[in-house]
């Protein structure tokens, strides 16, 4: 569990990225980049930003390549920011966030098909023998005694 302090200190890294990606970096390659987290290791000496692009596998791509040129002048920023005694080292990394998120709702849409069907299969259905397989004749049960 990361301290308050190192979780504050990744939401503070996380802010100042998100302006330098919004203001400061004008490179064409920046696609519509989102921040959706940073950790910190214990030492606060490497920051691992996770971020998702709006776009196909091309734009992610470029933007891959435009956050790893960009990475020097967001490190900079936070430095002088934060005036930390080491500024943390940048990592970006694409997260995996949509994409599983859109394999789920397949999956989902599968299951939702199937539950279709197997109504579907059960409406008009009959028993295969009697509704009441247990149900027990007047004449054969021994709880009741014969009149005599």
């Amino acid at each position: 569990m990361p301290s308050p302090r190192l979780l504050k200190l990744a939401e503070q890294i996380k802010n100042i990225t998100a302006q330098m990606l919004e203001r400061r970096i004008k490179d064409p390659r920046l696609g519509f980049v989102t921040l959706t987290d940073v950790r910190l290791t214990g030492d606060s000496r490497e920051a691992t930003l996770f971020y998702t692009v709006l776009g196909d596998e091309a734009a992610r791509a470029s933007t891959q390549a435009a956050l790893q040129s960009a990475t020097g002048v967001i490190r900079s920023q936070i430095g002088k920011q934060l005036g930390l005694r080491y500024t943390p080292s940048l990592t970006f990394i694409l997260d995996a966030v949509p994409e599983n998120a859109q394999h789920i709702e397949d999956l989902l849409a599968k299951a939702r098909l199937g539950d279709a069907a197997l109504i579907d299969q059960a409406t008009g259905a009959t028993y295969a023998g009697d509704p009441d397989p247990y149900k027990k004749k007047p004449d054969d049960d021994p709880a009741q005694e014969p009149d005599e």
